[in-house]
């Protein structure tokens, strides 16, 4: 037998923020009853998207922008509001992983500011870093990989500190798994007039549909136009207009499904907490283990039990909440350790 044979074969895959459930069945088959379309183009800049968001959200159409997940419309910001190594993008680090490369994607500089050490966005450092350089901050509420939330109070008070010629892109990837927390909605902040922010928001992760690569951003109209310039023709599919309909339309058996995970999360920290892990309180789908000398040790367990987790070396574990057979392997693991 090789070292491969002797390896276990991974059963779990905890480590990317995906939902553990598939599509609901109305959603699927919605997709299904597509299917005799796909060899037709989508439309040219999915307009009627963006129309279904707009009224969805209340919004008017014009402050709608669709891409590739909310990563992609985070791309196509930084492409439009900066122009060169002389423009800087702010945020807090450690951070989601695509922060860094959609900066270098966009040519602009990277100025990261270290979070706190309860794993939160140091809004007061974040100000700080601000320049005249400074084109964009970008804040994650929830946060990304810790779970950490940012307050109304705090939130609003950090705006109001920036200059105006600072965008904030709120990414909000998580929101929908942050209803146990009295949070800040971005869409809300927009509606009072904050012209200066555009917030991010994504099919992939409460809605299951991480394999359709679709989210949206919601901006002032003015922010949106600049926003969709940088949209590349046709890249939103029809299959993923038709599952985010579906969705929207099925959201009350969602709800019950974040429940669940929410519930799951709850059980799965407490539990690690009981055995003796720092676990930061998380609003996401995920936990964030704050062990930096145990994460190796950790990482490798979990391996061993058959499941994947997301290791940051000397830092800590992000454990994506999945359904509680997943949960409690995990939990085995940490048992042993």
């Amino acid at each position: 037998m090789t070292a491969v044979d002797e390896q276990p074969l991974t059963l779990h895959s905890l480590a990317l923020n995906e939902t553990p459930y598939p599509p609901l069945d109305s959603v699927r088959k919605a997709i299904a009853d597509g299917i005799p379309e796909m060899h037709r183009y989508p439309q040219f800049y999915a307009d009627h998207l963006m129309e279904f968001i707009a009224e969805w959200r209340g919004v008017a159409a014009e402050s709608v922008v669709v891409g590739s997940g909310s990563v992609g419309v985070a791309l196509q910001t930084l492409q439009a509001f900066t122009d060169g190594p002389q423009d800087e993008v702010v945020y807090g680090w450690r951070a989601f992983d695509a922060y860094p490369i959609i900066t270098d994607m966009a040519g602009a500089t990277r100025v990261e500011v270290p979070l706190t050490r309860d794993g939160e966005q140091d809004l007061d450092r974040i100000r700080d870093a601000v320049t005249d350089r400074t084109r964009v901050v970008i804040l994650c509420n929830p946060h990304n990989p810790t779970g950490t939330t940012v307050t109304a109070r705090a939130l609003e008070q950090f705006l109001d500190a920036l200059p105006p010629h600072v965008l904030v892109l709120l990414d909000e990837a998580y929101m929908e798994f942050a209803q146990d927390a009295v949070l800040p909605q971005g869409v809300d902040l927009l509606k009072a007039g904050r012209s200066g922010l555009v917030v991010l928001r994504t099919f992939s992760k409460a809605y299951g549909l991480a394999g359709l690569r679709i989210g949206y951003g919601l901006a002032a109209p003015e922010t949106a136009r600049r926003i969709r310039t940088m949209s590349v023709p046709y890249s939103i599919t029809e299959t993923a207009r038709t599952a985010v309909v579906a969705s929207v339309g099925a959201e009350a058996e969602l709800e019950e499904r974040i429940a669940t995970l929410t519930a799951e999360r709850v059980r799965t920290g407490a539990a690690l907490r009981r055995l003796g892990w720092r676990v930061l309180e998380s609003h996401a789908n995920f936990l964030w283990l704050d062990e930096p000398e145990r994460c190796a040790a950790f990482h490798q367990a979990c391996a061993r039990a058959g499941v994947r987790v997301r290791l940051y070396p000397g830092e800590g574990i992000r454990l994506t909440i999945g359904t509680p057979d997943a949960n409690d392997l995990v939990l085995r693991a940490a048992r042993g350790l």
